[in-house]
């Protein structure tokens, strides 16, 4: 359980993998971000859930992620897109896990929902690009 305030300063860096990747139309969340860089995980899989991924904590052949440093603004807003509920994590959409990268530890939000029956993408990036 992290507030905003708490995990910025656990790690400023935060890691996304869908909508909110450059050229999608979740972007503008993160206006007045700092672009870090881009990173390829393998501990994490994606789910096509047709409108949105969903990320699960699973072995893949490595997924594309750009790297934005946030304030706790930022975070907080991130948050209230992603349904991530600070008091409850697992009750929201999703959950927001520290996940080492290239550029050191990120905030990464992980489905807390059922996948079964969406495609998984383990290779690559969302929209599959595989």
């Amino acid at each position: 359980m992290h507030s905003p305030v708490l995990a910025i300063r656990h790690t400023p860096l935060v890691a996304v993998y869908g909508t909110l990747k450059r050229g999608l139309r979740n972007h503008h969340w993160l206006a007045g971000a700092d672009f870090i860089g881009a990173d390829t995980l393998r501990h994490v899989t994606l789910y096509d859930l047709g409108h949105c991924p969903g990320a699960k904590a699973e072995p893949s052949h490595g997924i594309d992620v750009e790297l934005y440093r946030v304030d706790a603004q930022g975070l907080r807003n991130l948050d209230q897109l992603e349904d991530y509920r600070v008091r409850a994590p697992r009750n929201g959409t999703y959950d927001r896990i520290i996940h080492h990268t290239a550029f050191g530890p990120a905030w990464l939000y992980l489905y807390n929902l059922d996948v079964t029956g969406c495609p998984a993408i383990r290779t690559g990036g969302w929209p599959s690009t595989s």
